[in-house]
């Protein structure tokens, strides 16, 4: 009789593993850092907005700016069937790191008494921190899954509903494809 083993990878392993979707995910979140703190002092010098709605303006436009990179740069080989769930979860977990990285703007200015314009920079940078590993752990984990890997000798799932039409195009897509090279 024969049995399958499924390797686990060690933690060595695995940890060589995120370090290339962390640098990813920080080149992605760098530009969106750049987009966020341009937006932001634009805000409270040139449109002369208060910090935390500086702030929320800032953050929004760079969680528009951060989806396209994660979804069509990084995370672009993971799970895509559903995007009205991704979008809705990528909107629920940026969000959620709006409000840590506004709370700790507004902690800092309401209850440290840090409002000068350097100062604000500098709460912003600290609550960029904070929300930025809280984005990181929930995209990978809730929001980009990855694919299952194929277990070696456990036959994949038949697809069903939408995704058996899909697949179902893609197949005659290719027949056609076949079909049209080799009559050239």
């Amino acid at each position: 009789m024969a049995t399958t083993t499924v390797s686990n990878p060690s933690l060595a392993h695995k940890l060589r593993g995120i370090s290339g979707e962390a640098v990813k995910f920080g080149i992605v979140g760098l530009s969106g850092v750049v987009v966020n703190f341009a937006v932001f002092w634009v805000c409270i010098n040139g449109l002369h907005l208060a910090s935390l709605r500086s702030n929320i303006a800032a953050t929004l436009v760079a969680i528009a700016t951060n989806y396209l990179g994660y979804r069509y740069w990084l995370y672009r080989d993971r799970d895509a069937a559903s995007r009205k769930r991704e979008i809705t979860l990528f909107l629920l977990f940026s969000g959620a790191g709006m409000l840590i990285e506004t709370g700790v703007l507004a902690f800092s200015v309401y209850s440290l008494g840090l409002d000068s314009h350097f100062e604000q920079l500098a709460a912003k940078v600290g609550g960029l921190a904070l929300g930025t590993v809280f984005r990181f752990v929930s995209y990978r984990t809730w929001v980009f899954k990855a694919v299952p890997e194929p277990v070696a000798g456990v036959p994949a799932p038949e697809p069903t509903g939408a995704a058996a039409v899909v697949a179902q195009a893609e197949l005659v897509l290719a027949t056609e494809q076949i079909r049209l090279a080799k009559a050239e």
